[in-house]
């Protein structure tokens, strides 16, 4: 993305984090499609239900980031958080039609949020 800032940037008043577990074995290609569950799913909500933090979020340019979850646990206290925050977020479990087995939790997207509210949850976590 030329001539673009870093989502890390101040450029930035919004963002959305998918967290996505790495103590599963998924390819590169399964990872992307959980992670744009949980992208879209998310989006979806806040737009939906937090159209003031969609909006701009959307005009910003949709910030996102990926970070690291080290186990399901780590993911459901990090949904828990981010809704006892009111901010948006979209748990992903998979069916288990392809890598994985029936309800396996994959991914977690959080926000579009305001990025201070987004990073007092996740912003700790390594990058994917």
């Amino acid at each position: 993305m030329t001539g673009r800032k870093s989502c890390d940037s101040s450029a930035f008043s919004y963002k959305q984090v998918i967290v996505v577990r790495t103590d599963i074995k998924m390819s590169k290609g399964k990872v992307a499609a959980q992670a744009g569950h949980a992208a879209v799913s998310a989006a979806e909500y806040a737009r939906k239900n937090r159209p003031e933090w969609w909006t701009p979020w959307t005009r910003e340019g949709q910030c996102k980031i990926a970070v690291k979850a080290k186990s399901e646990q780590e993911l459901m206290d990090l949904e828990r958080k981010a809704r006892n925050a009111g901010l948006p977020a979209a748990l992903i479990v998979d069916r288990g039609l392809t890598q994985l087995p029936p309800e396996t939790m994959t991914c977690l997207g959080i926000g579009p949020a305001p990025a201070d509210k987004v990073d007092a949850i996740t912003g700790k976590l390594s990058l994917l």
